[in-house]
């Protein structure tokens, strides 16, 4: 099933239900003395504190759990009802005190982030706890922004043997179906007949045609936004071929087209006031006879011609014609992501997506609204007297940087020489993947950003 079902809430309360007690650091105190001395001496037996996620469970008279106490630390984190959910046993809860709406929104979001799990080679069949809808709550946005990242993190964790340039296809096409969205494709060796070289050079040593993948969606005449991901559904690198350690993870190559994907399904569900381009330029970068090799010189649709420096820079490739398309409508934003550098993990560790964009208006809301959702980006400077180091004797343009410093923001500058002056444009360099499990965000794929950005559409383009 494409969109995961949420099953970890209830209607209502019964009488079974477990008062859940979320309390901050500062006001523990005068809320303990307003428990029974008995439940006070269990609180101090345990030795409970109210930090982030810490738990305890208070017993009743038969030894049941009688109601549990969430730590909030010194200030609200959404994170902290993640922890609860693996550190309470299975039954149904109520959060009991009135908490802010936004903060309770975001206390139901972790509930259900932290109730995901990846089952198709692998059932887990262990029961989770369950929340009680908290009366307030915007239950179609928690549902949205569930589905959204449970569909973003499926397709990032599942194996590229099973998951292609024509599995990608489907995904969209079961995508635009639930949300009676057109969807097309360009594929193969069509890709040169219809302009697209770039993407068929990259994934012609594949035995997996590649493709463009393209979703249409909303009214004609609404604000046109558009976002295009990297869809390279695994990278061995090429002909410069990763080491068996770099191609560990590369089936999470595609993570750019998943988040634009997930960001497509909420913007959709939420009947955006936009009219919806979606490009996703799918490859598989393989060694073989027919793959393009270190000094070719591939043309793009911009007509640009790229000496390629290293087969392992494939991403940018790709993206340098379906950006090129994706301006030729003039949007009124343009959103990119990829899983593009390595060096973006370098400067900002691998939680933290760079975020680089030709527009101050939009990267500021973004960031901000990335602080208030707790979904945070950073934001790098397209910094133009790099664009030297892109230079080429033989062609217009190299796809490395001839320095190994501020690879982020070389990649970046390629990509922005097929984004015409004009238009509004975000890119987003993400890992695409947790690398340990935290609370609500397991180990394995992940979209970072995707709240953040929603958010910031939702403001200027509500229904």
């Amino acid at each position: 099933m494409l969109i995961s079902q949420l099953n970890c809430f209830a209607s209502e309360a019964d009488d079974d239900t477990i008062g859940l007690r979320a309390v901050s650091r500062r006001d523990y105190k005068g809320w303990k003395k307003s428990l029974s001395p008995g439940d006070r001496r269990w609180l101090d037996a345990v030795n409970f504190s109210a930090d982030h996620g810490n738990v305890a469970l208070i017993p009743g008279p038969d030894g049941s759990v009688a109601r549990a106490v969430l730590g909030l630390g010194s200030e609200f984190r959404m994170w902290d009802f993640a922890a609860a959910v693996s550190s309470l046993p299975p039954g149904q809860y109520a959060i009991e005190e009135a908490l802010p709406d936004d903060q309770l929104d975001h206390a139901a979001l972790a509930w259900a982030l932290a109730s995901y799990k990846y089952e198709r080679y692998k059932s887990n069949e262990d029961p989770i706890p369950r929340l009680v809808w908290p009366a307030t709550v915007d239950q179609a946005a928690v549902r949205r922004c569930y589905e959204a990242t449970a569909l973003a993190r499926d397709l990032i964790n599942t194996p590229a043997g099973d998951l292609g340039p024509a599995e990608l296809a489907t995904s969209v096409t079961q995508l635009a179906e639930i949300h009676q969205a057109t969807c097309t494709q360009i594929v193969g060796e069509e890709l040169v007949e219809r302009d697209y070289p770039a993407i068929y050079a990259v994934g012609k040593g594949s035995p997996r045609a590649p493709r463009l993948i393209e979703l249409r969606w909303g009214d004609e005449a609404a604000p046109k936004v558009t976002l295009v991901g990297k869809g390279v559904c695994f990278d061995s690198g090429g002909l410069d071929i990763k080491s068996a350690s770099g191609m560990k993870l590369m089936k999470k190559d595609m993570g750019g087209a998943a988040m634009v994907l997930a960001l497509a399904h909420m913007i959709m569900d939420a009947g955006l006031a936009v009219r919806l381009r979606v490009l996703v330029p799918a490859v598989e970068n393989s060694v073989s006879g027919d793959a393009y090799r270190p000094g070719d010189v591939v043309r793009t649709r911009k007509g640009l011609h790229v000496e390629i420096g290293n087969t392992d820079a494939e991403g940018r490739v790709i993206l340098s014609d379906a950006l090129t398309d994706a301006c030729a409508e003039e949007p009124t934003l343009l959103i990119d992501a990829a899983t593009l550098t390595g060096a973006a993990r370098v400067a900002l560790g691998t939680e933290l997506p760079a975020l680089f964009s030709s527009d101050d208006g939009w990267a500021d809301d973004i960031v901000t609204r990335g602080r208030t959702e707790q979904d945070p980006l950073w934001r790098m400077p397209l910094f133009t007297p790099y664009k030297r180091h892109l230079e080429s004797k033989i062609a217009d343009l190299n796809n490395i940087s001839s320095v190994s410093q501020g690879g982020a923001i070389t990649a970046a500058l390629f990509l922005q020489h097929f984004v015409t002056e004009k238009t509004p444009w975000l890119h987003i360099d993400t890992m695409g993947w947790n690398v340990t499990s935290r609370p609500g965000r397991p180990a394995g794929g992940e979209v970072f950003g995707l709240r953040a950005i929603f958010a910031a559409l939702s403001n200027r383009y509500a229904s």
